[in-house]
């Protein structure tokens, strides 16, 4: 699926791949993250065979010109889960919400581990 607007000059369409991989390296930007995890066994087969995927551990939902975000990380020990959490969330919504025009209702943030 994409996003789509329309504006005087045209019609926009954004997919939802593009938007996964500004959400996956925002993420990785983020203090306190070390890394992304994969949601499907499909990624990680596509890891193994090196084939870039993009978006990593990013699920991308688009609802008319709603955005709906899950985020998969491995968070490092020893940094508050939630203040984390919160930052990345933040995070994620300014930097989706200026590359698309579009709004970003909603960012989950699924903490899958914490590495030392």
């Amino acid at each position: 699926m994409s996003v789509n607007t329309n504006n005087a000059y045209g019609k926009i369409s954004i997919s939802d791949l593009s938007i996964a991989k500004v959400a996956s390296r925002t993420a990785l930007e983020s203090y306190g993250i070390v890394e992304m995890v994969s949601r499907r066994f499909t990624d990680n087969l596509a890891a193994l065979l090196k084939k870039d995927v993009g978006g990593k551990g990013v699920k991308v939902t688009t609802s008319g010109n709603r955005i709906y975000i899950d985020v998969y990380v491995i968070i490092k020990y020893g940094v508050s889960i939630i203040a984390v959490a919160e930052s990345l969330k933040e995070a994620i919504k300014y930097k989706v919400e200026g590359f698309t025009g579009m709004i970003v209702d909603t960012v989950n943030v699924n903490v899958i581990g914490v590495k030392l």
